[in-house]
């Protein structure tokens, strides 16, 4: 008998989800800015609203996997 692979865990947990969600509606609402205290740009782009709402949820400690490094 073979051993089991283990089906892969989630990679984010429940509360990043909602933080992504929260980014994209404020992007389809044109409230969502970019920069430090949302002091810039409108965000249009929809790859930035998704960085965003990780960035969020990392900060209120939610299980987002860590950014990966520069080279």
């Amino acid at each position: 008998m073979s051993p089991k692979k283990k089906s892969s865990a989630r990679k984010y947990g429940k509360a990043a989800q909602k933080s992504v969600e929260s980014a994209m509606r404020r992007r389809k609402h044109g409230t969502l800015r970019s920069g430090r205290g949302g002091k810039g740009g409108r965000v249009k782009s929809r790859k930035q609203a998704i960085a965003i709402g990780l960035s969020e949820a990392r900060k209120k400690g939610a299980k987002v996997p860590s950014k990966k490094k520069a080279a």
